[in-house]
């Protein structure tokens, strides 16, 4: 091995904020042999020289010192980042670096938890996993060798659901999924509607394969066949526009399914002589095979951008040295199963994509919603693109080509030679893009500012810095001014900011759907993969809102859509047979019982995903429960007061009569996007919590005598509850651990703030 002694290596220092160190100490920093915490130099350092090793399996002598210096120089730089589990596992013992895989799931019970237990091993191991279900037989279908019948795709994966909870990734990332069902297996209504119920698959993103046949008969209004898996013989049909129309509605009532146009996907897939496409990772950005997996890394625009321009050069650079870095990567990688490592070398797909779009748009004077940025994002990511297939060739030249390669695959590109079947894929980034102090990959921002909890309950408004820049620029800055974006989380509505500052200043739920889907076929255009997109909207949209997007993004060549309607996952959806056994019960008093001056209770803690709440239960002489208050910790705004109310009817209902089982039958079981928890522990939901404090108080009650004194109306005594609630603002739900918003993306949610994530 030869080595560059003389020269001075990993001189640079990690360009981080103070937020990014942040996330790198909770999540990232290892403990090294004498005891000590690494630092982030020390992590880029260590990923650097792990992955500069695989270059000893092509050269023996490799000067992987100084190659190791050049990866290292990307990362401290913040140009580069790969995906987490390389940054968590590279030069550690589990040595597990890829983030996506995709597994099949066999129509037997041998084959099913046979998925089921590499499932597990990949979880454990700190990736995600795709299925897809549909070579499942149907529900009631029958089943030879036990003459009994099938329960169908449906139950099967809540098996796979159940494992994912009771496994956290490694101790540093939770278990995502993503479940895939053709629109043509005859169980689809079933998936479709499988997670109307919001306790169900909650460790699962769903999406719904759709076929060319089935989008012409949506747009002609006509049936299309429901097929048999084994022998894909027809056995019933559907109207199209029926189904499509019920797609849209569940997805327009809580997000999922999404949908994955899996004829598209196969039509580019580089390698059909190994098989067909049949599902996705988590967030949808990843078509793989049964038993691939893909590393991804991310380019951090935002460097990229030097005097007003584009700095080409620098940015090829870049590629090429990311390229190479994760082609190293699948040397490198200790993949959690055989049939893994042998297909993931067999094709060697990488992903690489940007984060930082947003930012370079503002420094650009470009606004995301314009048709400017539409024609930058092709020009931006064909280069990358271009420029990552270029590296290559030129990496096949000097070690071979992937093992699976057909040249007749690339006529139009005249390729003879190419190291990896895929080169390019725009994932969300999440927490990598909190470490670059970048915008999360193609999304716009999400909120221009809010408030940070400082010590002793006080609060500094956070505001994003290119804003703070301009207007101290154009000096139109207050902190009056700052206090209200944080208040608002855009400046739409506020005068002071000029107009064209405001229009470029643009926040995610202020862009029309339609520019949402406009930038994902942009960059699709040009992405050998897919792309990770959400397309928000406000919570005032249509379900013809939504219909129009899943449109437009079929027409515009994606290869599928995620929608999100703010605030559509925090209800929950009645069924009939709550509504008919809720008319059997007792006749609820007009008038709620006098409150004694003074009663006997506990408060009970629970843990929930906005934070720590406290609920406090009070019973009166005869040792019945009477009221209920609830307080979360640093949440405020939104999270504290819909706790408060539901402490208030809840309180009004007890003192009116009505059984405290009846309420906790209503309340246990509520789900909303931030659970917390696992196994019985799990809270769903703030109501979750409550419901179960109601639950435990009412087993164990106070053995008290309370003595009754004078009393207090009702409207004193919510006119006493006004004065002791604070009223903060914080309108998309808070961060369990540092109370800041979180921004939903692909099914996980990302605090601005700490980096806590979801599913990492």
């Amino acid at each position: 091995m030869a080595s560059n002694s003389n020269k001075q290596l990993f001189q640079a220092e990690p360009e981080l904020m103070a937020n990014s160190i942040t996330v790198l100490k909770k999540r990232y920093l290892r403990k090294k042999e004498s005891g000590q915490i690494e630092s982030p130099k020390d992590l880029f350092i260590r990923v650097a020289k792990n992955i500069a090793e695989a270059e000893l399996k092509f050269d023996s002598n490799a000067d992987i010192d100084s190659i190791a210096d050049v990866f290292y120089t990307q990362m401290a730089s913040l140009k580069f980042l790969p995906n987490s589990p390389t940054l968590m596992n590279a030069g550690n013992a589990l040595q597990q670096l890829s983030a996506c895989f995709v597994l099949p799931v066999e129509d037997s019970l041998e084959g099913i938890f046979e998925a089921v237990k590499y499932t597990a091993l990949i979880h454990k191991s700190g990736g995600g996993t795709g299925f897809s279900f549909s070579r499942l037989r149907p529900k009631d279908d029958s089943v030879k060798t036990t003459k009994g019948v099938s329960s169908g795709p449906v139950s099967f994966m809540s098996v796979f659901d159940a494992a994912t909870e009771t496994i956290k990734q490694g101790g540093m990332r939770r278990g995502a999924n993503m479940g895939i069902l053709r629109i043509d297996h005859p169980d689809i209504m079933e998936f479709i509607y499988a997670k109307q119920d919001k306790t169900k698959l909650t460790n699962f993103n769903l999406s719904v394969g759709i076929t060319e046949e089935f989008m012409k008969s949506v747009k002609n209004g006509t049936d299309y066949d429901l097929l048999t898996p084994r022998d894909h013989k027809k056995i019933s049909s559907k109207n199209a526009k029926e189904v499509f129309n019920e797609m849209v509605r569940l997805a327009w009532e809580g997000g999922d399914p999404g949908i994955i146009f899996l004829d598209r996907i196969n039509s580019a897939n580089p390698t059909p002589a190994e098989g067909e496409m049949e599902s996705t990772n988590p967030c949808g950005e990843q078509p793989l095979l049964p038993y691939e997996s893909c590393n991804l890394g991310s380019i951090n625009l935002v460097k990229f951008v030097k005097n007003g321009k584009i700095d080409w050069d620098d940015l090829r650079h870049t590629c090429r040295v990311a390229v190479r870095f994760l082609d190293n990567v699948i040397e490198m990688n200790n993949y959690p199963i055989k049939q893994i490592d042998e297909m993931t070398k067999k094709n060697r797909k990488i992903g690489l994509g940007i984060m930082g779009w947003a930012d370079m748009l503002i420094i650009l004077n470009i606004p995301y919603n314009s048709d400017k940025a539409i024609s930058l994002a092709e020009e931006v990511m064909k280069f990358i693109r271009d420029e990552g297939r270029k590296m290559s060739v030129e990496l096949a030249e000097q070690r071979g080509n992937f093992p699976g390669f057909d040249k007749s695959i690339y006529p139009d590109l005249g390729f003879k030679a190419m190291r990896n079947a895929t080169i390019t894929t725009i994932a969300p980034t999440g927490t990598i893009s909190i470490i670059a102090g970048a915008s999360s990959g193609i999304e716009p921002y999400f909120a221009l500012a809010y408030y940070r909890n400082v010590m002793d309950n006080n609060k500094l408004p956070e505001v994003n810095p290119y804003f703070l820049e301009k207007a101290h620029e154009g000096k139109f800055y207050s902190e009056s001014l700052m206090n209200k974006l944080a208040e608002a989380g855009n400046a739409h509505d506020l005068t002071e900011v000029p107009e064209n500052i405001r229009k470029l200043f643009v926040t995610s739920h202020e862009i029309e759907p339609v520019w949402h889907v406009k930038m994902q076929a942009a960059f699709q255009k040009y992405t050998d993969n897919a792309v990770s997109k959400t397309v928000n909207f406000q919570n005032s949209a249509t379900i013809e809102d939504v219909e129009k997007a899943y449109m437009l993004a079929y027409d515009l060549g994606c290869k599928g859509i995620t929608i999100y309607r703010d605030g559509s996952r925090l209800g929950q959806v009645l069924n009939i047979g709550s509504v008919k056994e809720e008319k059997q019960e007792k006749t609820v008093p007009a008038k709620p019982k006098e409150r004694p001056a003074v009663l006997i209770g506990k408060t009970i803690e629970k843990n929930t995903g906005c934070g720590k709440m406290y609920i406090t239960i009070n019973q009166d002489i005869d040792g019945k429960v009477f009221e209920v208050f609830t307080s979360i910790g640093k949440a405020g705004g939104c999270a504290q007061s819909q706790a408060e109310a539901i402490g208030r009817l809840i309180s009004l209902n007890l003192r009116s009569g009505v059984e405290p089982e009846f309420i906790i039958r209503q309340l246990k079981g509520i789900s909303c996007h931030t659970p917390h928890g696992f196994g019985s522990q799990r809270i769903l939901s703030c109501a979750d919590a409550v419901g179960k404090a109601l639950e435990e108080a009412i087993n164990n009650p106070l053995n008290v005598q309370v003595v009754r004194n004078d009393s207090i109306t009702v409207d004193s005594l919510l006119e006493d509850i006004d004065k002791k609630a604070g009223k903060k603002v914080m309108s998309n739900g808070a961060c369990q651990e540092c109370g800041a918003p979180v921004e939903y993306i692909e099914g996980c949610l990302t605090c601005q703030s700490c980096g806590y994530s979801k599913c990492s």
